[in-house]
């Protein structure tokens, strides 16, 4: 633990923040809190310009300090990020999580580094991240948006349950300007079904939750 995240360090319950973080385990991947030891490979993954184009807040270029930045957000923020790492080694690869707005449904998103892409990481971390927000947040509904011009991204909300319900704009960092995007939400009722009987790859992907940081 660095001394930035010692001075970040609270307590839920008498156990120390980090300790209450939920952990997402899947079939292949981890999905934890970053720590500023993850710094370099956050960076080394994010610099890429074909990810900050399809989302809404990486800036580019990527630096170490919109790395820290990031972490240091995970840690005191009412956001929820996770680093998605590989249950094999512990690799990072890309990172995930959802916002809890103060109206409407939570909003999850995603990212994924270009080397660990075409793989199924990213509906296998969506789909942890929504099972957690139904089963443990107790969401009634989830949201996400995908770039129009980025149909890879819309494949993943589908292959989660998510219903098309509308465009919009959005905002991006990179670009400074609003931009089209599709928008998807996913109730409960047809979360449960999927579970239940449609999906067997949903039922199989269902999320282990943690309390406390897998190392």
């Amino acid at each position: 633990m660095t001394a930035l995240e010692t001075q970040l360090e609270g307590r839920c319950g008498g156990e120390l923040l980090e300790s209450c973080m939920p952990v997402l385990e899947t079939e292949r991947l981890v999905l934890r809190v970053p720590r500023f030891e993850d710094v370099p490979a956050v960076v080394a993954m994010a610099n890429d310009r074909r990810i900050a184009e399809m989302t809404a807040n990486l800036p580019h270029p990527y630096a170490v300090k919109d790395a820290e930045s990031w972490i240091t957000n995970a840690w005191t923020s009412q956001d929820h990020p996770f680093l998605i790492t590989l249950k094999s080694n512990g690799a990072p690869i890309g990172a995930t999580g959802f916002v809890m707005p103060e109206l409407g449904d939570p909003e999850i998103g995603y990212w994924l580094g270009t080397a660990h892409w075409s793989h199924g990481y990213a509906t296998e971390a969506a789909r942890a991240v929504v099972d957690h927000l139904f089963t443990n947040r107790g969401a009634e509904a989830v949201s996400a948006r995908a770039r129009v011009v980025n149909p890879s991204s819309r494949r993943v909300i589908e292959k989660c349950g998510f219903q098309w319900i509308g465009a919009g704009l959005t905002r991006s960092r990179l670009l400074a300007s609003s931009v089209p995007v599709d928008k998807f939400r996913l109730d409960r009722p047809l979360w449960a079904s999927l579970k239940a009987w449609r999906d067997p790859i949903l039922r199989r992907s269902a999320p282990r939750v943690v309390l406390g940081e897998r190392r």
